[in-house]
């Protein structure tokens, strides 16, 4: 069954864009300390990514998937100094769970005057 904007039952896409976005960051980084291929992790993080962009452009649109992209980029790239000082698990936990909030901020964007 189809919802009104397009997208098939299940998951909403405004929960499923924050998860996944946390998800991706985690999954990313544990495929990268699981298998010692930091390129398979960041095979993992860009797939995920590309998901994640597609799904922000289809609920917000072109510019807050733009800045949604290059915050992730940034939290990406922070995540490296935070993990000497934390750790790196806590590090991409952070930075995964701020993503996430990111993310659900842009997934609503479109429908802050919703009801």
């Amino acid at each position: 069954m189809s919802h009104p904007d397009g997208y098939r039952e299940g998951v909403a896409p405004r929960v499923a864009l924050p998860l996944a976005a946390a998800v991706t960051f985690v999954a990313g980084f544990g495929v990268a300390e699981l298998t010692g291929v930091r390129a398979l992790g960041g095979a993992v993080l860009l797939a995920g990514g590309v998901w994640c962009a597609r799904l922000a452009y289809r609920l917000a649109g072109a510019g807050a998937t733009a800045v949604l992209i290059v915050f992730a980029l940034a939290l990406f790239v922070g995540s490296h100094p935070l993990g000497h000082v934390i750790g790196a698990w806590p590090a991409v936990i952070v930075s995964a769970a701020v993503v996430a909030a990111a993310s659900a901020a842009v997934g609503g964007a479109r429908h802050a005057g919703s009801p």
